[in-house]
């Protein structure tokens, strides 16, 4: 076999990898409620792509990049979310 035959089997490490590294972060988001250094422009940029990955998947029938996008779209959302909801600025010192 060579290195093409596995194409599917990297995809699908790298969706588990990259999705599972996301879960510490929301968890640790959720139980704390700090968003202070989340950065907003990041994580919206970041979740948009996520989002246009999972779309162009969608259209070209690649499972590896559905089952990736799906879960990480929905735990960068909710950073997102976080964000949004529980604020995140710093006062500014006088």
């Amino acid at each position: 076999m060579n290195l093409h035959d596995y194409k599917d089997l990297i995809g699908y490490a790298a969706a588990v990898l990259t999705t599972v590294a996301f879960v510490p972060q929301v968890l640790h988001t959720w139980r704390t409620r700090s968003v202070d250094d989340v950065s907003f422009g990041m994580y919206l940029a970041f979740t948009t792509g996520i989002g246009l990955w999972l779309i162009y998947g969608i259209l070209e029938h690649s499972w590896p990049l559905i089952l990736a996008n799906t879960p990480t779209f929905a735990l960068a959302l909710s950073i997102l979310a976080m964000k949004v909801r529980y604020g995140g600025r710093r006062a500014n010192p006088s």
